[in-house]
């Protein structure tokens, strides 16, 4: 690469983003130029280890494993005296995503390695994304593909030959920031999300448009609300691949190796 990058890296979360631009690397690099890292809290599950290792075998390449729980701890601990009487919040969770970023950077800059970032455009759009942590990278492959979109893509790459666990394809997303969470504790159901995003991001209709075609307006309204309030977080997101109408940011055109007509 002209910017002196020999490989790329990619934070595995066990998880449909990362499995799906794991995959999208290796198809345009080659499996040795790959790698992939795990970074386990308290909160990471069994599952997320296995269908991360697994992501990481189908495709052969390198599977790092760097939990985060002590230095989480360390976090809360020196931030403790400051912190006292305020209670756990989103705070804590966007601390452990920090911590997976700055390792992510740290391997970038050891080993010239250009840091990958997985967040799809449904959580681009919404803000459900952690500045400075999931955020992080040098480059954002799937930036502009929706969540819905991530699963069509993933099973056409599947398809062609088997890489991404079944398992991955079927459970709930999740960021496993705290127990038992959920997308959908945060986000609708990605279903009834993505329309919503593609009519005001894409096709510019404003909230009496939207409900008009058929959504609920207090849905329609919290969405809306959490793209314009969002907005700081994408002015600060790394340039990725344009493949919608309209894209957030620095883009590129479509170079994915998988461009294609998707049904």
């Amino acid at each position: 690469m002209k910017n002196g990058f020999r490989k790329v890296v990619v934070g595995l979360s066990g998880g449909i983003d990362s499995a799906l631009v794991a995959s999208l690397a290796v198809d345009a690099l080659g499996k040795d130029n790959v790698v992939g890292v795990f970074m386990p809290s308290q909160y990471s599950s069994v599952e997320s280890e296995e269908d991360a290792r697994e992501s990481a075998e189908n495709l052969g390449i390198r599977f790092l494993i760097v939990p985060i729980e002590e230095i989480f701890k360390v976090y809360l601990e020196r931030l403790d005296p400051e912190f006292s009487g305020s209670g756990k919040d989103i705070t804590e969770e966007n601390l452990q995503a920090r911590i997976r970023g700055s390792l992510l950077m740290a391997l970038s800059n050891k080993f010239g390695w250009i840091v990958l970032a997985t967040g799809n455009k449904s959580e681009m759009s919404t803000g459900y994304a952690t500045l400075y942590g999931d955020m992080v990278g040098g480059f954002a492959v799937i930036k502009d593909v929706p969540k819905t979109l991530v699963y069509k893509l993933s099973r056409y790459r599947n398809s062609l030959s088997r890489v991404i666990p079944e398992r991955v394809l079927t459970k709930a997303p999740t960021a496993e920031l705290r127990p038992n969470q959920k997308d959908t504790d945060t986000l609708p159901d990605y279903e009834k999300l993505d329309p919503v995003l593609k009519a005001y991001i894409e096709e510019d209709k404003d909230l009496n448009k939207i409900v008009q075609a058929g959504f609920d307006r207090e849905t329609v309204s919290r969405v809306l609300n959490m793209v314009d309030k969002s907005e700081y977080k994408r002015r600060q997101s790394p340039p990725g691949i344009k493949i919608t109408p309209k894209a957030f940011g620095r883009t590129a055109g479509c170079l994915s190796p998988i461009n294609t007509k998707v049904k």
